[in-house]
């Protein structure tokens, strides 16, 4: 029974974790499809640079929410029914390749940095505030949004042994980073040819 349960669990991560918000309010706003536009990424960065910032920032808040209701869910059923605890990490994952890989908008979704920025304030607020803290500090001395969030997010991986993680949620991080690098391999390329976009703003 508690298979049954711990698999319901992780197919609902990935099921919430599907939903293309950026899709999902360009079509029903903007008329617009964000996948057609820009880098034809279904994230916040995209859907801020084709529709707007005030529709960029809902997407971010959208796409973050994922992981904390699919780990306030998991973990709720965890603690009523006596679950190991640890099932709201393999749930977090299952969102995170939900958002990336989304079953609702043919497997081409976003870059997992919204989500991430989700699952790190729902699991150790100090991850949260250090993947914070390096990705201020890049994106000001870099001004690039991805090399920020990779970096924010290799962060997360290298002090989560020390903060509190278990064996579980360690491993899980370093999957989730391993996903948020390979998402961005383009920018990665175009940050060597000297061609990614740069910020204005700060």
């Amino acid at each position: 029974m508690d298979i049954l349960i711990y698999c319901l669990l992780i197919i609902m991560g990935y099921l919430y974790g599907s939903i293309p918000f950026a899709l999902v309010i360009g079509k029903l706003f903007y008329h617009t499809d964000v996948r057609n536009s820009g880098s034809g990424n279904l994230g916040g960065t995209n859907a801020g640079r084709v529709l707007g910032k005030k529709a960029g920032l809902s997407v971010i808040i959208l796409d973050a929410s994922k992981c904390c209701i699919t780990i306030f869910i998991a973990k709720l059923v965890a603690n009523t029914l006596h679950l190991d605890p640890n099932i709201i990490y393999f749930c977090a994952l299952a969102c995170v390749i939900g958002h990336c890989y989304p079953i609702f908008a043919g497997f081409r979704g976003g870059k997992a940095v919204s989500v991430a920025i989700g699952y790190a304030l729902m699991t150790n607020i100090y991850a949260f505030a250090v993947a914070l803290i390096v990705f201020m500090i890049t994106l000001k001395i870099s001004k690039y949004v991805s090399l920020a969030s990779i970096l924010a997010a290799i962060s997360i991986a290298i002090i989560s042994p020390f903060i509190g993680y278990t064996m579980t949620g360690v491993i899980t991080n370093i999957c989730i980073v391993v996903l948020l690098v390979y998402k961005h391999h383009s920018n990665i390329q175009r940050i060597k040819n000297g061609t990614e976009n740069k910020i204005t703003w700060m």
